[in-house]
């Protein structure tokens, strides 16, 4: 056994104050009551909210006094992420922080909620570090697992625990449950979902195993939540199947040259077809954007759309 212990943290998040304060008092009671915990995460946007006009800069105060409580503590931290606005753009970056205090990675995330997540730009770089002695560990925020190929490239770089900061108070967090379960089985690893509440998100954090298996599921108020893990579970799991079935990582090796989509300069008629990334909207403003579209590419026959049908 190898055994690693993760507090994840569901708080009630603020979109007009600063909530760095309450972040705070939430470690010294995790630390407090579960003094063996190793690390603790927080969840998206955690520290300013959901609003990108309170992006800081990285580095930061922020930064600054998360190290001060990591180091405090003696315990691996992941504040959730905060706005971070860098060169004329806004990221949503999280950072990780070792047991000394020190900087030790930062992940911007790859797929803002678009159209949603409006003036954000997408990171570009996939994010694992190593806790000496115990995993690799893979970053990804909220949006990030509905595209698969995100958790399986941190698995494929060998990431055995997938932390996951996110903040989902839509309706579709059901949909979320799921897609955790499904990341966790197919890639064979520990996936560990910490969501907010009020303006921080509906609640709900999940922690699923290497088997797809619910190991704890939150409600919808505030929690700490601990858990020991046994990270020689994703080595066995790699090693002789989901349940001892199916061993996807070990077949997606031996098949990854089939994958002709992903082959730079391919055609991808569907999914050109499919039209711009626009909010939904009443049918008369989408088909007046479509007849603008259709008239720009087709000058000398505006005329010839013919609109939406049924």
């Amino acid at each position: 056994m190898n055994p690693f212990a993760i507090a994840g943290i569901q708080m009630k998040t603020s979109a007009v104050t600063s909530n760095v304060e309450m972040m705070k008092l939430k470690l010294d009671i995790t630390m407090s009551i579960y003094p063996w915990v190793d690390m603790v995460v927080y969840s998206e946007l955690c520290g300013y909210g959901p609003l990108t006009h309170n992006a800081q800069e990285i580095p930061g105060e922020f930064e600054k006094e998360m190290q001060a409580m990591a180091k405090k503590h003696g315990v691996w931290l992941l504040p959730g992420s905060i706005f971070e606005k860098s060169e004329g753009k806004i990221y949503n970056t999280a950072t990780v922080i070792n047991p000394k205090g020190e900087i030790v990675t930062r992940y911007r995330k790859m797929f803002p909620f678009y159209p949603y997540e409006v003036g954000v730009t997408p990171g570009s770089e996939f994010c694992v570090f190593d806790v000496p002695g115990v995993a690799r560990f893979g970053l990804s925020i909220c949006y990030d697992m509905w595209f698969p190929e995100t958790v399986r490239t941190l698995a494929v770089m060998g990431a055995e625990v997938i932390l996951h900061p996110t903040m989902t108070g839509t309706i579709d967090r059901d949909v979320e449950l799921s897609i955790v379960r499904a990341m966790a089985a197919v890639n064979q690893c520990y996936f560990f979902d910490v969501n907010g509440l009020e303006s921080g998100g509906s609640g709900r954090s999940l922690v699923c195993g290497p088997d797809g298996r619910v190991i704890y599921q939150a409600e919808g108020n505030e929690e700490i939540f601990p858990l020991e893990l046994n990270i020689n579970r994703v080595k066995r799991s790699r090693e002789l199947g989901v349940l001892r079935l199916g061993q996807p990582l070990k077949s997606f090796r031996d098949h990854i040259g089939q994958f002709n989509i992903y082959q730079q300069g391919v055609q991808l008629p569907y999914l050109n077809s499919l039209g711009p990334l626009i909010k939904p909207t009443k049918l008369d403003n989408l088909a007046e954007l479509k007849i603008k579209e259709h008239q720009y590419e087709s000058p000398k026959n505006p005329t010839g759309y013919k609109g939406f049908s049924g």
